[in-house]
């Protein structure tokens, strides 16, 4: 993040790293590997709250949801995860592979499994029949807003503890007015 991937050899990186160029090599075929690594494991972390109890009522939904876009929210406003995506971002006409691997391995990775929650609310009646994608691609719209493109341009400071909570709370009390069933 600090010169550019491409200006980044893998001897910079194992330097870095504290190891051996060779000992890089047993784990990573290469630069992207070891990028793609990094963006799937900040991404896992992300997910980890919907490994919750299964969704079985209301509030075990909606608090699955809120512990979720709080993590989510948390971990995509880090500095390390916003430098990713400004790395993603300038590097995208020499290196377009970052961009790929960001987009794959971190945002899709997470939406997968943000729409899975959803579609088991679904089979349990909590939520109305719909487009799980659709509602999930709502959820991220009103959780995140305009807060990781500021963070980008640096504009704006990391949200706080509270804001972020906050704006779980009001993403998850806007899929739930919009999607709950009322018959549940």
């Amino acid at each position: 993040m600090q010169r550019g991937y491409e200006r980044t050899s893998t001897l910079d990186i194992a330097s870095r790293a504290k190891v051996s160029k060779r000992e890089l090599y047993q784990f990573f075929a290469g630069k992207a590997e070891i990028v793609s690594a990094c963006i799937a494991a900040r991404a896992e972390r992300m997910r980890r709250p919907l490994t919750l109890p299964p969704v079985k009522d209301r509030e075990t939904f909606i608090a699955s949801l809120m512990s979720f876009g709080s993590t989510f929210l948390r971990e995509i406003c880090d500095p390390v995860v916003v430098g990713i995506y400004r790395l993603a971002a300038t590097e995208t006409e020499r290196s377009p592979e970052v961009a790929r691997v960001l987009d794959t391995a971190g945002r899709e990775a997470n939406r997968t499994a943000l729409i899975h929650l959803l579609k088991k609310a679904q089979s349990s009646g909590i939520l109305v029949a719909g487009d799980p994608a659709i509602v999930a691609s709502e959820f991220f719209g009103l959780l995140v807003g305009d807060v990781l493109l500021r963070l980008i341009l640096r504009v704006a400071d990391r949200p706080s503890a509270r804001e972020i909570e906050r704006r779980a709370r009001a993403a998850a009390d806007a899929i739930v007015r919009l999607y709950a069933n009322t018959k549940a």
